[in-house]
C-alpha cells in the first residue's frame, strides 16, 4: 500500500511539473509570452519631428558628416541621413567594455531623454558581444537606437580611434564638432543648446 502510494505521489508530482514547464512562459491566456525587445533596435527609432520644432541653421563651410548606413542591434538597417533629415543627431560611439563609456552613459542616456523630442541620439559600438552590448544597454537605460559596427568601418569613417567619442551633427548633415575621448552630459547639453537648439 505504502509502496503504491509512492509511485502515485512521484507520477502526480512528475506531471505537475511537466504542466508548470509548459506554462512557464506563456500570459493567462495561454499564449507565449512575448519577448522582451532588443534593446538598441527599431524600436528604439524615433517618431517625426514635432512640428515647429525651432533649430539653429548650420554655420556655412561645415563639412558634411559621413552618411553611413548600417545595421541596428535587432539586424534593422538604418541610414543616419534619414535620421538628421528633420533634426540633429549627436553620434555616441562607445564599447561595453570601456570604462570611461560606462561612468558617462547614464547621464548621456538621460540627456537623451531630455532631448529626445528635438535630437536624435545613435549609439555606434565595435569589438563587441551581442550579450555584453545588450547587458550595457540595459544597465545604462540607453533608450535609443544603436548601430553595429563589426568591421570599425563607420568608426574610421569619423575618425574615431577608440572609445568614448561624441559627434554632432546638425538638421541637414552639417558635421559640427566631434570630441574624441568623449564628452560629459553637462558639456554636451551646453554644446546642443549653443549650436542647434534654437
Amino acid at each position: 500500500m505504502t509502496r503504491g502510494y509512492g509511485v502515485r505521489a512521484v507520477a502526480a508530482v512528475l506531471a505537475l511539473s511537466a504542466v508548470l514547464a509548459s506554462t512557464a512562459c506563456t500570459d493567462e491566456g495561454g499564449a507565449p509570452a512575448p519577448a522582451a525587445p532588443v534593446a538598441g533596435g527599431a524600436a528604439a527609432l524615433p517618431g517625426p519631428a514635432p512640428a515647429g520644432l525651432a533649430l539653429r541653421p548650420a554655420p556655412s563651410g561645415a563639412p558634411a558628416a559621413p552618411a553611413v548606413t548600417g545595421t541596428l542591434t535587432d539586424g534593422s538597417p538604418v541610414t543616419l541621413a534619414d535620421l538628421w533629415a528633420d533634426r540633429p543627431v549627436v553620434l555616441v560611439f562607445f564599447s561595453s567594455w570601456c570604462t570611461a563609456c560606462a561612468q558617462r552613459q547614464d547621464a548621456l542616456s538621460e540627456l537623451a531623454r531630455t532631448h529626445r523630442d528635438s535630437v536624435v541620439f545613435v549609439g555606434v559600438v565595435t569589438e563587441d558581444e551581442e550579450q555584453d552590448v545588450q547587458r550595457f544597454l540595459r544597465e545604462h537605460r540607453v533608450e535609443y537606437p544603436v548601430v553595429v559596427d563589426p568591421d570599425g568601418a563607420i568608426w574610421r569613417s569619423y575618425a574615431v580611434r577608440e572609445p568614448p567619442a561624441v559627434a554632432l551633427v546638425a538638421k541637414g548633415g552639417a558635421l559640427l564638432r566631434g570630441w574624441p575621448g568623449g564628452i560629459d552630459a553637462g558639456a554636451l547639453d551646453r554644446a546642443l543648446r549653443e549650436l542647434v537648439l534654437a
